[in-house]
């Protein structure tokens, strides 16, 4: 069964949002999940979008994508992709969607002469973090990520 990947389109909203559901539910996360496909839509396809994603199908079966966006690195004086996002669904997990949809992601780095292409993954995700390492990803342990919303978020604008 080939796997193939593609930009995502405007219809593809509702599949979108559907795969960033199942995607916080496996990492226990659908409580925080606020997003709705309008912003889906604008996010990804209105007039100035600053988010990308790509689908991978197998057999014209979405099974799969990879939400993400351009950073920029100044060591390295170069954009970059953040990715996001990365969902497979559980029956299609070892079809090799997952490499297919990082390895596009990859093609571009390399084709846009990008810097880099970095992730987060949640630490106790033990089948996820034993699959990038086999893909040669690097753990970026001295790093630790930071985030501010909600209050937080508010009191330093107005500070």
């Amino acid at each position: 069964m080939p796997v193939s990947i593609r930009p995502a389109v405007e219809a593809d909203s509702a599949l979108i949002l559907r795969f960033i559901r199942d995607l916080a539910a496996y990492e226990k996360l659908l409580d925080d999940v606020r997003t709705t496909q309008d912003d889906i839509t604008v996010a990804l396809f209105g007039e100035n979008p600053k988010a990308f994603c790509d689908i991978a199908e197998i057999d014209g079966a979405p099974v799969g994508f990879a939400l993400w966006f351009y950073n920029f690195s100044t060591f390295v004086g170069r954009h970059g992709i953040y990715l996001e996002d990365l969902f497979v669904l559980p029956e299609a997990r070892g079809s090799g969607a997952g490499k297919a949809l990082l390895a596009g992601l990859a093609r571009r780095c390399l084709d846009e002469k990008l810097g880099r292409l970095e992730w987060a993954v949640l630490d106790w995700n033990a089948p996820s973090i034993a699959f990038y390492d086999s893909l040669g990803a690097a753990a970026m342990n001295e790093w630790i990520v930071r985030r501010m919303t909600g209050e937080a978020l508010a009191r330093l604008a107005a500070a």
